[in-house]
């Protein structure tokens, strides 16, 4: 039976997947296709509101996963939990080298003020969060298992 740290850690970065997922194939997609200068504008306004979060909420979620590897050291499933906390720190790695850069240049941006190879720099952070998005959710696919 799950005790109160796996289902909190689970929750937390399975409601973290699901909004990474939703950014990367939905959000994204819908600001891209406005008309005029909405999307850009809808982009830097995610990314100051996202980028105020989500470094929290990943950090929180390599610290339970990482208690939870401590807590049950000699349980079943430990493997999966710390190779779920490694996909984790390299989504956090991820962030901090690849992803955070292009979006703390983007959130200032306006349509007055914005680079003439911005949205070139918006696929890239798009492609970028993919792999990110990809990794969270196998990292989610292990704790969910570890569970079992």
């Amino acid at each position: 039976m799950p005790n109160a740290l796996q289902v909190i850690t689970t929750v937390v970065v399975g409601v973290m997947v699901g909004v990474e997922f939703s950014v990367a194939f939905v959000i994204n997609r819908i600001l891209n296709a406005l008309p005029g200068d909405s999307g850009q504008l809808g982009r830097a306004h995610g990314g100051r509101m996202l980028g105020a979060v989500m470094p929290l909420w990943y950090i929180t979620s390599l610290v339970l996963a990482a208690a939870w590897a401590i807590t049950g050291w000699h349980h079943p499933g430990t493997g999966l939990v710390i190779t779920a906390a490694g996909l984790l720190i390299l989504s956090v790695i991820m962030s901090i080298l690849l992803l955070v850069p292009i979006n703390n240049q983007s959130k200032t941006w306006t349509p007055e003020n914005r680079p003439a190879d911005w949205k070139e720099q918006m696929n890239r952070w798009d492609r970028y969060h993919h792999i990110r998005v990809a990794v969270i959710i196998a990292a989610f696919t292990l704790l969910v298992t570890a569970l079992t």
